[in-house]
């Protein structure tokens, strides 16, 4: 086996990687978005919950230190949470969300429904991404927004209560809806929501289907253009066990389909709500095969080069940075496109992937709704950098499982926001290097 430095991971936070084969089995940990929206209903909810297979990353950290500052109290046992929610809720909240922007826009409608003052920030890259669709919605409901800075944008304060009515939503990303969807509920009256536009659509209706396990009365049209809530309702105690992360599975996934390995991943459910799930389509379409077994499945390369094709990533938006270096090794071009709400993640994902791959000579055309990858099969060596963003991090060290020469990452770090075991992991499946 092909052993990683560790050393060299804490001490320095850059990372180089050479060619590798990968062949081997992981277990995945549980959905970070399954368990942000867990937390946040157990904190709300008047009887006590148990969370079993929660993540555990810098995000989840954000949003458990969140819900304490809400009241909570919250016991880990490993990778089981037991929340009891606040009897009251403090007068004054301050919130730091880190750098969890699905922390913050969730967060935020449900304190909305509160009449406590609620500050929110978070890092320099958190305050940095925009709000101010989502808090104009919430004013339309009835909350108050001072902004401490930057309008539009954290640290800002709000505070209700939410009184309900009618709202319209361009949900530029669909955490915005998801946010309205949690807190209209708890408001005083019935809450009507005018969806103009939706991206990452799953993302809803996974919130939806949290709300369908609470009992929650609303309707809704199919396309999901309008929903309405009846008021003062509440969220009841509930055990929910919290399926695998199909956002981090990708990665391995990719890694069998770079390398012409084989990856098997374990803790998946074939009927998760959750959207990253459709990248084994992708993979199958571009030349991979796929079995299922239970609740694994297993991904193996193709042994020629990728095929090339238009893949629509509206609804899986965090996939494009793997998917454009999966794409370097197809033998034709791969057009990754209606994904400009990649823009306005942690980084602008779209031009620093297209920054990233320039550097290792690959040929990219940015549009203004994604990446035109013109691949050659391969990809060459060289330094690329992390941007603090923990999905770039990930999709250039798959980039290494076949690139000619090594690829050195500056500054790694960011994988704990979300998968803090990412390379440790991939280091038990690299096989030696053939080099």
């Amino acid at each position: 086996m092909h052993e990683l430095d560790k050393k060299v991971i804490v001490a320095t936070m850059d990372i180089t990687l050479k060619k590798a084969k990968v062949d081997g089995q992981i277990t995945i940990s549980g959905s970070k978005s399954q368990t942000i929206r867990a937390l946040l209903i157990a904190t709300f909810a008047k009887e006590e919950s148990v969370i079993e297979n929660a993540l555990l990353s810098e995000d989840i950290l954000a949003c458990i230190a969140l819900c304490k500052a809400f009241g909570a109290t919250i016991e880990q046992n490993e990778t089981t949470f037991k929340v009891k929610p606040p009897s009251t809720f403090p007068k004054e909240i301050f919130v730091d969300c880190a750098n969890s922007g699905t922390t913050l826009y969730l967060a935020v409608g449900l304190a909305a429904t509160l009449s406590s003052k609620v500050t929110f920030t978070g890092d320099k890259q958190l305050n940095e991404r925009p709000v101010g669709g989502l808090l104009n919605s919430l004013k339309e409901l009835g909350a108050k927004i001072t902004y401490l800075e930057k309008e539009n944008y954290p640290p800002f304060t709000i505070w209700g209560p939410l009184k309900g009515g009618t709202t319209s939503i361009k949900a530029h990303t669909s955490q915005y809806l998801s946010s309205l969807m949690l807190c209209s509920p708890l408001a005083q009256e019935d809450v009507e929501i005018n969806v103009l536009l939706l991206n990452e659509k799953p993302y809803a209706e996974m919130t939806l289907k949290w709300l369908d396990q609470q009992n929650i009365v609303y309707k809704h049209k199919a396309d999901f253009s309008y929903f309405k809530f009846q008021g003062n309702q509440h969220y009841k105690g509930f055990k929910s066990l919290i399926g695998g992360d199909y956002s981090s599975a990708s990665f391995f996934f990719c890694a069998a389909a770079v390398s012409k390995g084989r990856v098997t991943v374990h803790g998946l459910d074939k009927d998760d709500v959750q959207g990253d799930k459709e990248i084994l389509n992708i993979l199958q379409t571009m030349g991979c095969r796929i079995t299922w077994l239970n609740h694994s499945v297993t991904v193996e390369g193709p042994s020629t080069s990728l095929k090339g094709g238009t893949f629509d990533l509206n609804a899986i938006p965090d996939t494009l940075p793997v998917l454009a270096v999966t794409a370097c090794f197809a033998n034709e071009k791969v057009k990754l496109i209606n994904v400009e709400q990649a823009r306005i993640k942690e980084t602008d994902r779209i031009a620093v992937m297209k920054e990233n791959l320039n550097k290792l000579n690959v040929k990219v055309k940015e549009l203004d709704d994604g990446l035109i990858i013109y691949g050659e099969g391969k990809l060459n060596g060289g330094t690329c950098l992390g941007y603090g963003d923990h999905r770039i991090i990930m999709a250039m060290a798959i980039a290494s499982l076949g690139a000619n020469d090594a690829i050195t990452i500056l500054g790694i770090d960011a994988v704990k926001v979300t998968f803090p075991t990412f390379f440790d992991q991939l280091n038990e499946i690299r096989l030696q290097s053939e080099e």
